[in-house]
């Protein structure tokens, strides 16, 4: 089997998994992890932050979006342009976000572009992960491309009961330095304190 079959193979079981959490603990750990988000010193220090629009099957983001918003920084949300491609927009308000490709919020084309030098922070979704940053995607990736180009900070946010230990890599991905879950935040795989 090939990286790109384990792939494919480990989504299947991680979307079955996602399925059968129970409403209320998606909502402890949507709670959780945007409260334990919005703590982390390295988020509050950030100017420009950019963070995905969370789906209902993903970590809901909307708290981190209002927060950014509120505290006057620049906010930044994935626009998908093409097939596995996606720039970072800014945004200035949520009434902005628009239903776009696979029903996920996105600004409008006419939102201004924001280069990925000029992002702080970047909060990423992921299927599944490890503690040591190792994400699985969707399988567009948008992602990857985004972070082969990105040197700011940057941060998954994952349930703690869709994380695996082992998941396939490919030369084209990158491990992100800290995960985020409801019980807490791990750097380059170790726990680590969130504040």
């Amino acid at each position: 089997m090939t990286k790109a079959e384990e792939k494919q193979a480990l989504r299947r079981i991680v979307r079955t998994l996602e399925a059968q959490l129970s409403p209320q603990y998606r909502r402890s750990s949507n709670q959780s992890i945007a409260a334990h988000l919005l703590a982390m010193p390295e988020y509050q220090a950030a100017r420009s932050v950019f963070c995905f629009v969370g789906t209902s099957r993903e970590i809901d983001t909307l708290p981190i979006l209002k927060d950014v918003l509120t505290s006057g920084r620049r906010l930044c949300v994935p626009l998908c342009t093409a097939p596995g491609q996606m720039e970072a927009r800014e945004i200035t308000s949520l009434d902005q976000l628009l239903p776009g490709k696979y029903g996920i919020q996105e600004p409008p084309l006419s939102a201004p572009l924001v280069e990925v030098d000029d992002i702080d922070f970047a909060i990423l979704p992921c299927l599944s992960c490890n503690r040591a940053g190792q994400r699985l995607g969707q399988g567009g990736g948008y992602y990857d491309r985004f972070l082969s180009s990105y040197r700011g900070g940057s941060i998954l946010l994952c349930r703690e009961q869709l994380m695996r230990e082992e998941i396939p890599l490919e030369s084209h991905d990158y491990p992100i330095p800290w995960v985020l879950t409801e019980k807490g935040l791990y750097e380059d795989g170790v726990p680590a304190r969130l504040c």
